[in-house]
């Protein structure tokens, strides 16, 4: 899909670089619409969109693709109140991680034959239109879940050919409650476990001048907007809590060795951590 007219809901890093990426893709209207005024302006100076609405609303009237790039609350409201806004035969998507509220919003909502769940795995710690790139999205992948209604499929791959053809990314269908579930464990659990580490080192009141490389490396994720993190964390929240009990035993073992002096043993858990995360980047 290559769709004339786009509206982007939501113009920060994820939103406002597809925005940007799809105009210099050659889409020629792209209206989006941000809550915060200084979103919108940065968006058009830099020519990511070629129009500002004052509303949502307003945004997505005329558009042939709707994508709502803001945390999951919102999106869930957006998702029942922009449906009888939209165009006839306009097709709408969101990119949050979490799928299955979203896809079970979009049913309840009556507009299951026009929507399709998406979610590219090019987040960012940093927020705002500031953190948007021109080509954050290329060569990502993206799940696109599809709904259970009789034009889902349809839907899905009306989306699926917009990743694929207009942002240069790669779209993989997948069932929302599995994505879900996935998610805990590859990026919900990574951002509490940063976090959690963040929290623990915040109540030693160090300087800043006292962590090196490896305490901001692993804490990053921890300066991500926590408007959207609470969403997420709480509609993934048993999947998420199943995957920490997991990290818990793992911490546990950790500590059971090194207050044991279990040296062969400690080494076998250092190695085995050590082979998977660089298998990560092979």
């Amino acid at each position: 899909m290559r769709p004339s007219s786009l509206a982007v809901i939501g113009l920060g890093a994820i939103g406002g670089s597809l925005a940007w990426q799809a105009r210099l893709a050659g889409i020629g209207r792209v209206t989006g619409y941000s809550p915060i005024r200084g979103e919108g302006v940065a968006a058009l100076k830099a020519a990511a969109v070629s129009e500002i609405a004052d509303t949502p609303a307003k945004a997505v009237r005329g558009a042939e693709l709707v994508v709502l790039a803001v945390p999951p609350g919102p999106t869930l409201d957006l998702i029942g109140r922009l449906a009888r806004f939209l165009d006839p035969g306009a097709t709408l998507t969101d990119v949050c991680s979490v799928k299955a509220p979203v896809m079970a919003r979009a049913a309840s909502s009556g507009i299951g034959d026009r929507f399709a769940g998406s979610h590219p795995l090019a987040g960012t710690h940093d927020s705002g239109f500031g953190a948007a790139r021109p080509d954050r999205l290329r060569g990502c992948v993206v799940y696109v879940c599809e709904s259970a209604s009789s034009e889902g499929a349809r839907a899905a791959r009306r989306v699926m050919r917009f990743w694929e053809d207009v942002l240069e990314a790669q779209p993989i269908l997948i069932d929302a409650a599995a994505h879900d579930r996935q998610l805990a464990w590859t990026s919900h659990l990574p951002q509490a476990v940063a976090v959690a580490l963040a929290k623990a080192l915040a109540h030693r009141r160090l300087g800043g001048v006292s962590y090196g490389s490896g305490a901001r490396d692993t804490t990053r994720l921890a300066a991500s907007s926590p408007e959207m993190w609470l969403d997420i964390l709480l509609q993934n929240g048993d999947a998420l809590v199943e995957a920490l009990s997991s990290v818990e035993t793992s911490v546990a073992e950790l500590r059971r060795l090194i207050e044991a002096g279990d040296r062969e043993g400690l080494e076998l858990y250092l190695e085995t951590a050590r082979e998977f995360r660089r298998g990560l980047d092979r």
